[in-house]
């Protein structure tokens, strides 16, 4: 049986098109270069929170926002000392990483009720990680599914909560249990 070519239909456009808005990838795609000097460093010592997504500050370490989330409530544990990798973290550091970790756990928990958690940290470039220089723990909720055709195939995750609303969230929970 010989197989006979397909016959391409013309199709009239069509006008019931969904959106997905990313309004925070904006400045992400229309920023010409990279910022000046570490993007944790200005974090730590920046004034204004809401603006750079800072949570929570403790003794060693601050919990800041994802700009380019994985998922809604992705953060990162950043200790304020600039080290390339963990055996270089004072040791005070790393054991506040470690119930700042278990904390932010909880409070991710309880905000969005996810059926799994990823913790990890990428110790440098050939790892993965995108800022080599200053060591981070990501942590961010998983959901049963939450990859679907647009991960796989348009390599674009689409979020539901924009940034702001999600520091908010995370901000009061730090502020109201400890």
């Amino acid at each position: 049986m010989a197989l006979r070519p397909h016959r391409l239909r013309r199709r009239r456009p069509r006008c019931d098109v969904d959106y997905l808005w990313t309004p925070w990838r904006y400045h992400y795609i229309t920023t010409p270069e990279a910022p000046v000097g570490c993007v944790f460093c200005n974090a730590a010592t920046g004034q204004n929170d809401a603006a750079t997504y800072v949570v929570h500050r403790a003794k060693w370490n601050f919990i800041i926002l994802n700009r380019f989330p994985y998922t809604n409530g992705h953060v990162m544990i950043v200790p304020y000392e600039h080290v390339a990798s963990m055996e270089l973290l004072a040791e005070d550091a790393v054991i506040e990483m470690a119930l700042l970790a278990r904390r932010t756990e909880r409070h991710l928990r309880e905000i969005y009720n996810p059926d799994g958690m990823n913790m990890g940290m990428n110790l440098g470039k050939a790892a993965g990680a995108g800022i080599a220089g200053h060591v981070h723990m990501h942590m961010l909720p998983r959901w049963t599914g939450d990859t679907n055709f647009m991960t796989v195939t348009g390599e674009t995750r689409v979020l539901p909560e924009e940034l702001p609303v999600t520091w908010g969230r995370l901000r009061a929970a730090f502020q109201e249990r400890p």
